[in-house]
Order: structure tokens, then sequence, then C-alpha cells
């Protein structure tokens, strides 16, 4: 296992002494040791952390300004789950400066229904004729998914999302107001997709079947509304009227990087090729060659939908693919903290050990406005006895462990009743083991489960301290490994 280099930034913080060379895991930064490998381009993501910002587990340094349109101009405005580009260099060590934050709302605008599944924290929102696609590494703020999908059309979101290759969305942050409560953004609703149905005698077109009007836009950033064709994609603010947006300002979408650039960007595969061995990735064609290596996922699972991290050289447009990593969950674990390892940045949650890294998105489920402490106060605020949801990515070194993609921790809960859906490592004729914890059968069935299967459990502690099944177990019947 990889050195989790939040180790350092915690033990600067916890004797005082965090000066401004916090390291994190992940691909990238400005070091000063010759041995390190330094990218200097772009790197877009969802912000994980703040002190400054966490960016695909690197910690970039800024000058606490934002560029954008939307209203965000400093650090302090920016939430975690907003999908910035950073310009800048970074190193493997995970240590980053930034030149550069840029933010751009994808969506804004009244929500026109939603529904939200609590238990399998997934869920879908419309808004503006548009689908966005929720799930456990979505952040809320202003209010939670549960009020949201109780009073949907009283509240207007901003949203920062990846697009999807059927025009849809995967929401990684969703920002909400109350309707009469506006963003600092003058314009009323943002829109983005691809020009279809263009009329330009009626100066009209639609995104995804919602119809813009643009008889009084103004075409932004240099873009000339001459330029207008089907099939391009644009970014169209405006204001909403009678079901028709009233386009102020157009812009073509702006390319996330420049040629030559070493960049990494994060996102959902789409128009994936495998003749070409080519896919897309939020408006970038990602190509693969003889020289891209592949991390927590092989060439062969590739497939429309999945979450990835790529990063390369930008070449003639193209993303030329270095590294390809699988960042899908494949387990998820409910249950309460039993301790915690600050010095290695781990816990032990209901008999699992959990491994955070720069990566973790940790979060409260009590939506607080003001949460926007830094990456070590996030680490430090978790407690012995703290009932928390997390999804991650099941790994078998040594005894197995659980690495964290998103800690969400639920401050009410009372529930003493734990859940696990991972990988059955080892059965035995009275337990089971995933991953570091054996639990007792108690009774229970196993419904046929083997090693290998993907599974979901449901136990609690003893008193004696074993681990025991309330439930027979369930196999995963969507495994396809």
């Amino acid at each position: 296992m990889k050195r989790n280099p939040l180790v350092t930034a915690i033990r600067l913080a916890i004797t005082g002494a965090l000066a401004g060379s916090l390291v994190a895991c992940g691909g990238g930064g400005s070091g000063s040791s010759a041995s390190d490998t330094t990218s200097s381009g772009a790197s877009v993501g969802a912000v994980t952390g703040f002190g400054s910002v966490y960016v695909n587990g690197t910690r970039f340094e800024t000058n606490g300004s934002v560029d954008s349109d939307d209203g965000v101009e400093r650090e302090e405005q920016l939430e975690k789950g907003m999908i910035l580009r950073v310009e800048g260099d970074w190193d493997d060590r995970g240590e980053g400066r930034a030149d550069l934050v840029s933010y751009d709302d994808t969506l804004r605008g009244p929500v026109s229904a939603m529904s939200w599944d609590d238990v399998a924290r997934t869920g879908t929102l419309t808004m503006l004729g548009q689908s966005l696609e929720l799930d456990g590494r979505t952040v809320f703020r202003g209010a939670t998914p549960t009020e949201i999908a109780g009073n949907p059309q009283g509240y207007r979101v901003r949203v920062s999302a990846w697009r999807l290759e059927d025009g849809s969305f995967r929401a990684s942050y969703v920002g909400a107001r109350a309707i009469g409560l506006e963003f600092d953004d003058s314009n009323e609703v943002e829109i983005e997709g691809v020009v279809a149905n263009l009329d330009k005698s009626a100066e009209t077109f639609t995104i995804n079947g919602f119809q813009i009007d643009y008889t009084s836009a103004e075409g932004d950033d240099d873009f000339s509304l001459d330029n207008l064709a089907n099939g391009l994609v644009v970014e169209v603010e405006g204001l909403l009227s009678g079901g028709i947006i009233i386009a102020e300002e157009i812009d073509d979408e702006d390319d996330w990087f420049d040629d030559d650039d070493d960049v990494e960007i994060s996102g959902t595969v789409y128009n994936y090729d495998a003749g070409n061995r080519r896919f897309s990735l939020n408006g970038v064609s990602v190509q693969i060659d003889g020289g891209t290596e592949f991390d927590d996922i092989r060439e062969s699972n590739l497939a429309d939908g999945l979450f990835v991290k790529v990063e390369g050289d930008f070449r003639n447009g193209v993303l030329v693919a270095d590294e390809i990593e699988g960042r899908d969950s494949d387990a998820e674990l409910d249950g309460r903290i039993e301790s915690i390892d600050l010095s290695n940045e781990s816990l032990v949650v209901s008999g699992v050990l959990v491994q955070l890294t720069a990566n973790t998105l940790i979060e409260d489920d009590d939506d607080d406005d003001d949460d926007r402490q830094s990456r070590v106060q996030d680490m430090e605020s978790l407690r012995v006895g703290d009932y928390l949801e997390i999804e991650g990515r099941q790994r078998s070194t040594g005894e197995g462990y659980l690495e964290a993609y998103s800690i969400e921790r639920e401050d009410d809960d009372d529930d003493d009743d734990y859940e696990l859906d991972a990988r059955l490592n080892a059965v035995g004729e009275s337990s089971i083991t995933l991953m570091n914890l054996e639990i007792l059968l108690n009774g229970y069935s196993l419904s046929g489960a083997q090693v290998g299967d993907e599974v979901e459990v449901e136990y609690r502690q003893t008193a004696g301290g074993q681990y025991a099944l309330t439930d027979n177990v369930e196999v995963d019947d969507d495994d396809d490994d």
C-alpha cells in the first residue's frame, strides 16, 4: 500500500506547525525533490477538501481568487463537489501550485422534480428539461436531498456536473436556495448542452428539448452568434419566461486544456469505442495507446458510464492517456467508528479497516452551509462512536481494507445494525470474512454465496465483541466479475 501523504499534514497541524507544505496523495504538485515527477498544465476535478483546495488528490496552493462568470470570485465561496479547472504545476507527492482556479456552473435554475432514495443514496433531479443523476458522492448545500425531494418546486439550484453521452448529467454538487432567494450571479438560469433545431430566422434552438430564444442575446468571450450551429456545445445564461429561456449571453464550450499540456481530468466515460481505443470524458476525447497504464480497472472493463480519472498529454485536441484510473466504488459500509488513527489516516468502522486519502470526500448529513473547514479539520472532526456511510474501493493488500472515496457522517443515527457490501474473501463452517472482518453466520443462510462473490450483509457486534449476521447473506446478481 502506498504511503498516505495526508499523514504529514495532520502531524504538522497537531503540532501547530502547518505552514503550507501539506502533503496529499494523488497525481500532482510542484515539489522540491529532484526525484519528483512534476507536471505543468491543467487539472479538472471536483473539490474534495480545503486548505487551499484539493482536486484530483492534489493540494493546490492558491492566492484565494477564483475566475468565474457565476458570482464565485473567492476561494471561500467554493464548496466541496464543485468541479474546478486548476492551471498550474503538481508533482507525484500530491503537492501543487495553482496559477489560476476557474469555476463555472453547469446548470442553474428552478427544480421541476426530484427523487431520492435515502438508503441507496441515489436519485434523479430534473431542471430546465435536463435530467441529472444523483449519488453518494453528490454534495448538497442549502438543503438536504430529502428536503429538496419533498418539495422540489420550492427550490432553485446551482449545479456542477459531468455531462454524459445522452446529454444528461451526473451531479457532483447541488447548491439549493428556497424560491425567492437568489444566487450571487445576476442571470436567473444557466444551461449547457448541444444545440439542436436551430432556426436562425426565428433565432431559436433547443438543448435537450428545452427551447432557447436568443433574439436579444449577445455572444460572450468573443463568441459570435453567427457561429451557432446544430451540434455545437454551448453555455446559455438568461431569464426563464413561460417555459422558454430568453438568452442574454451565449458562449461556446471552452476547451478544458491547451495543446501540449500535462493534464488530468475526472469524469464519466461515454462514446467508448473499443476498436479505436477511444472514449469521451466531459467533452474531451481520450485516446488509449501502447503506453497507457491502467490502475483499478482493466481496458477490457472500460464501458460507458464508468467514472475514471485520466492523466496524460493533450495533443491536437486529443488527450493521449498515460494512465487511466478506475474511480467507481465497489464496496459500501454503514457503521460506527470504533477507533481512529490520525497518524495513518485510518479508521476502524464496525470491524472494517477504512483508509482515507486526499481523494476522500468527508461530509456531514446536516447540510451546514458554513462547513468550510480545512482538510485537517475534516479529519480531526471525526469521533469514536460517529455513524458513517462510506463508499469506496475494496483492497486486498494484507488483511484487506476499504479505501474510502466518500464518507458521510449521520449525526442523528442511533442504529447499531451495520451493513457491508463487498466481495467475500473466505467462507468457513461458522463464519465468513470480508476484507479484514470475520462475521459469525449466527444461523443465517449464505444463499449460495462463494468466495469472490459480491454480497450484502447485515450484522451487529455481540456483547462478547464478535460480529454476527442479523439476516441472510444476499448475493449481488449484478456482479459481472
